[in-house]
């Protein structure tokens, strides 16, 4: 129950600020908005100020946006044409359906803000295991030694040490650290590994040879570090997600790693019995990903929508109603297809013997 409950929650929220993007950047370019829905289906009650008719429906999974003259066929009076969404330069059609998918890179760049400035649980850079024979052993690092600077860098936490010392490439490094109340210098020789990537690909790296201590310190940053931080944070998810997508299609990923509505309301009700700050962290990566998949260039999608825009700049005249009808239902059949899959995924992931003798006959 509160696996369900919590998914339409996330989904509810996410796709209302996406909806609520196309809204404003209506509202900011001047183009008509006659219906700003808080949800789908049958309307509870809605309260009409100006032209537009706000309402709140009965299925809590988002909402949507009507704008004037969205559709072709709808006869406009005169004084309604110029701000009819289809009379709009291209430019500026192209920058409302934009608006979608920026405002779920918003979300999550505010909630990181707020994470950030609450307080992040960070690893020290105190040294917890040296392995014998590694680089750090011959070099006489020792448990309790804590890393503050690598080749005039300056070390502030666990997780910054791998990139710092990849950056080397085996070359002969300094490392500074803090024994007791002494600081001491050992000159360093990384060695040449095997490890996994974020996608288990197996690649090469360089590695010293020590674990950390698991000793924590929570960091809180000011306003603008916290900006700074998200920022980072979410283009470095966007370009993660990008990949991973790119790599599923190369086959270095397998689709089965896809996650459909029920491994989403899986994870969602794990994390609201962690905490709040992990759900919100849910929220944010899921914002992402509605984001970074919105913008790909499939019919239906915004990134469909915008794709027929730069065409029409390209060509200098629009495409016909016939040959976008075509590439939306394509557009929605594929997209329809994708969702059975991901489902099938997610039930065969819950491991059910029935299922399992059923999925069977499909293999």
């Amino acid at each position: 129950m509160i696996s369900l409950i919590s998914v339409i929650v996330l989904l509810g929220i996410l796709i209302f600020i996406h909806e609520l993007g196309h809204f404003l950047a209506a509202r900011i370019s001047g183009v008509g908005v006659l219906k700003f829905s808080l949800g789908f289906g049958p309307k509870i009650f809605g309260k009409k100020i100006g032209e537009t008719e706000y309402v709140l429906s009965w299925i809590p999974l988002g909402g949507f946006v009507k704008l004037l003259g969205e559709s072709d066929g709808v006869a406009l009076a005169p004084e309604d044409e110029k701000r009819s969404f289809l009379k709009q330069p291209t430019w500026k059609k192209m920058l409302i359906i934009f608006a979608g998918p920026v405002f779920n890179f918003l979300l999550a760049l505010v909630i990181f803000v707020i994470v950030f400035m609450s307080g992040v649980p960070n690893l020290t850079t105190e040294i917890g295991e040296v392995q014998k024979g590694s680089a750090a052993y011959a070099a006489g690092l020792i448990s309790g030694d804590k890393i503050i600077a690598i080749d005039g860098k300056n070390i502030a936490h666990w997780e910054d040490l791998r990139p710092v010392i990849a950056e080397g490439k085996g070359k002969e490094t300094e490392i500074i650290v803090e024994r007791q109340t002494q600081k001491k210098n050992f000159s360093i020789k990384p060695m040449a590994a095997k490890s996994k990537n974020v996608f288990g690909e197996e690649i090469s790296t360089y590695l010293i040879g020590v674990s950390p201590s698991g000793k924590v310190v929570i960091e809180r940053k000011n306003p603008w570090d916290a900006s700074v931080a998200a920022c980072e944070k979410t283009w470095e998810i966007s370009k993660l997600t990008v990949l991973a997508l790119v790599k599923m299609v190369e086959g270095t990923i397998s689709p089965r790693t896809l996650g459909g509505p029920i491994f989403i309301a899986q994870v969602a009700g794990a994390q609201v019995k962690e905490g709040i700050i992990p759900f919100i962290l849910f929220m944010a990566l899921l914002s992402i990903n509605l984001g970074v998949i919105n913008l790909f260039p499939i019919p239906v999608l915004d990134g469909g929508h915008i794709m027929f825009y730069a065409i029409e700049i390209v060509m200098r005249r629009e495409i016909s109603i016939r040959v976008k009808e075509i590439a939306q239902q394509i557009g929605f059949a594929i997209l329809a297809m994708l969702m059975i899959f991901v489902i099938m995924i997610d039930i065969e992931r819950m491991n059910l013997p029935l299922i399992n003798d059923i999925f069977k006959y499909f293999k």
